[in-house]
């Protein structure tokens, strides 16, 4: 099966599945990828805006945090909260989210509001948002109370009669399980589609080349994107000139002006400048590199031809909680005196084999894996012995560990629609995801696109 040359760039150069894809198109409005969030405790946000009663211990009493439900429709998820922390007059540092939801999309998620009334809460007044408070909480949202998302997607067009791509999904779903799952794969969004250049600024940061950083950020253009955009990034790339670069770059271009601005009147502080933006997007680009590197050994594993749900020696492996998130702080190293009892486990669901995102802390795997890992860490020029990091990659430097496989949940086939306009059949899946896991990855997998941007990833 052939793959996508932008997979290739992510780190994503293989399949778990060999059965032909569906074809066809996600995003084709935004009502046709719907994210809800769910947190650990079973509480869920719903887009219809209905309030879960005590998630996460909410209560009527005044508390320093409100717990909100936050639906968004067609916006980025750092914008939208930038916008709401304006509407009700406190910065956005005291907006606080556990994760971020796609942008072309209806998502709805939970957020705390530091300091912030009730019946303030609902004064938010922001085009395409809500704000739906539930309680409120003694502490702020962290990661630690996200369990994962439920998701309702609509794939259209694909290039199946109305019974073949109902078997055909059904088919590549079985296979699946035969695998243990979908593999853990970061997905496009985690490197932007229409111009995949996160994880490239990443690796600039963490090698202190922070020029090189600025200019690909800014000034590298792509041919997805609108041509005002791309023109506008071309004469950077070329003149250098912030201060006008900042007078003539698109409006939409947000996070970009922010840069612009501070270098038009500062041209040569390039760390200034990104220290500008949000610290979860700083950390976003360092974090995007780990996650290439990742992809690179997972798709290696998978062309070697090692198992995905089963140890080898040298492995890392992981426990899993009871709720099925993997503990990746517990953790062994598997032995050939240890093999079997680990891989019981693995059987058992009770633990899963993990591979490193690399980071001081973190070093590579052992024997026949570890070899893959060394391969690989060579031809991207980097160091087995970790990463690098400095004053604008200190974000995430510990490394640390993921699984190989993740588990797919409640997995239907909702409906098949008709031919709509001479083009093809559409499905309708919905499915959970632990959080860290990518719908589009198992998309890629049952739709496995030609090109992966046309196709709405």
């Amino acid at each position: 099966m052939p793959i996508p040359n932008i997979d290739k760039l992510l780190g994503m150069e293989a399949y778990a599945t060999k059965l032909e894809g569906v074809g066809g198109v996600i995003k084709g409005a935004v009502e046709d990828f719907v994210v809800e969030e769910v947190l650990v405790d079973g509480s869920k946000a719903t887009v219809d805006g209905e309030v879960p009663s005590r998630a996460i211990g909410a209560t009527s009493q005044r508390q320093r945090f409100l717990l909100c439900v936050f639906v968004k429709r067609n916006w980025d998820t750092f914008i939208a909260t930038k916008n709401v922390a304006k509407s009700l007059g406190i910065e956005q540092r005291h907006l606080q989210f556990a994760g971020i939801k796609d942008a072309k999309a209806i998502t709805a998620q939970f957020i705390t509001l530091e300091n912030v009334a009730l019946e303030d809460a609902i004064k938010a007044n922001v085009l395409g948002v809500k704000l739906y408070p539930v309680g409120y909480v003694r502490e702020m949202l962290s990661l630690f109370y996200l369990l994962g998302n439920s998701f309702t997607i609509n794939v259209k067009n694909t290039k199946f009669s109305k019974t073949g791509v109902t078997e055909q999904i059904e088919q590549i779903f079985q296979e699946f399980k035969t695998v243990g799952g979908m593999p853990n794969f970061f997905g496009h969004q985690r490197f932007g589609t229409t111009r995949p250049i996160t994880h490239l600024v990443g690796k600039a940061l963490i090698n202190g080349n922070f020029e090189e950083a600025t200019m690909l950020f800014l000034a590298k253009p792509s041919v997805h994107e609108h041509p005002q955009s791309r023109q506008a990034r071309q004469e950077l790339q070329e003149t250098h000139n912030f201060k006008y670069a900042y007078e003539n770059f698109p409006k939409q271009l947000r996070f970009e002006r922010i840069m612009l601005s501070y270098l038009a009147e500062n041209p040569t502080d390039y760390v200034g400048a990104f220290q500008r933006l949000p610290p979860k997007l700083q950390a976003l680009f360092v974090q995007a590199h780990q996650s290439y590197l990742f992809n690179r050994f997972l798709s290696g594993r998978m062309k070697s031809e090692l198992p995905l749900d089963i140890a080898v020696e040298g492995d890392f492996i992981v426990a899993v909680e009871r709720s099925g998130l993997p503990l990746t702080s517990v953790m062994k190293t598997v032995t050939d005196k240890n093999l079997s009892e680990v891989n019981a486990a693995v059987k058992a669901g009770k633990m899963r084999v993990a591979l490193p995102i690399l980071g001081i802390k973190q070093k590579i795997s052992g024997h026949v894996m570890g070899e893959v890992e060394s391969e690989i860490l060579a031809e991207e020029g980097v160091e087995a012995e970790g990463l690098r990091f400095n004053v604008l990659s200190r974000v995430g430097r510990k490394g640390g560990l993921r699984t190989t496989v993740a588990p797919v949940m409640d997995f239907k086939l909702q409906n098949t629609s008709s031919i709509i306009e001479g083009k093809g059949i559409g499905a309708t899946l919905s499915f959970k995801l632990l959080r860290g896991c990518y719908a589009t990855v198992l998309l890629r997998e049952i739709m496995k696109p030609q090109d992966p941007v046309t196709a709405g990833f």
